[in-house]
């Protein structure tokens, strides 16, 4: 199966070094690479691409609210891998609040950038579970006051599947998440994806947040 990915970044050759880069990829194609948010939005609901692969800084529309935007068309599955130059800084929140699947720094290696699309592609964690908990604890322990979900999205899980998302949230595996339960894994991908699907989430990145911010789990917590 072939992913399609889409490129905003505002600089030419960032832009043109990608499309060589993951056009190589034999599983991979870019299907259009735009040089600004509002370019993003509008490319992304004409062409439906599996993954965004958005900068965050460039002129006019910025890359939050084209983050924002294309994960609120409910036409749109497009999954938003957002790059940035820095490390947990107050952008990756937002971008994460916006619906953002995950992100990596503009240091990453062409081969780390297309790793990291097939994993946003899949709906899994684009980071490791060590460096997602400290990323999600982080973004909920310092990012601004979100609104939290109703109390009636939690109550559509059952205890079970309540127990599976604070793992997540917590930063673990499928694998780690199955010893700690003694179930088999793929008894835990069957509960992620059901939690998914009643909360309405894209993927297990936004689970972990929505896990946060609901109160399900939080910052220190410790699996």
């Amino acid at each position: 199966m072939t992913i399609r990915v889409l490129i905003a970044d505002d600089q030419a050759m960032v832009r043109e070094a990608f499309s060589v880069l993951l056009g190589a990829q034999p599983d991979l194609a870019v299907v259009a690479a735009v040089e600004d948010g509002a370019a993003a939005v509008a490319r992304t609901a004409e062409l439906r691409p599996d993954v965004v692969v958005m900068d965050i800084r460039m002129p006019g529309l910025d890359g939050i609210e084209a983050t924002r935007r294309i994960t609120a068309d409910p036409a749109s599955s497009a999954k938003v891998l957002v790059l940035t130059t820095f490390n947990l800084d107050e952008y990756v929140y937002e971008a994460l609040r916006a619906g953002a699947s995950g992100f990596l720094l503009k240091e990453a290696s062409g081969l780390e950038l297309a790793d990291g699309i097939r994993v946003v592609a899949r709906g899994d964690a684009l980071l490791s579970p060590a460096l997602t908990k400290r990323l999600i604890t982080e973004f909920a322990r310092t990012g601004p006051a979100a609104r939290r979900p109703t109390g009636a999205a939690v109550d559509r899980l059952t205890s079970r599947e309540t127990e599976v998302l604070v793992q997540v949230a917590q930063g673990l595996s499928n694998a780690e998440i199955a010893t700690a339960l003694t179930v088999a894994e793929e008894t835990v991908k069957t509960h992620v994806g059901r939690i998914l699907h009643k909360l309405a989430l894209r993927d297990r990145t936004q689970a972990a947040v929505f896990a946060y911010e609901s109160g399900l789990v939080t910052p220190g917590t410790t699996a």
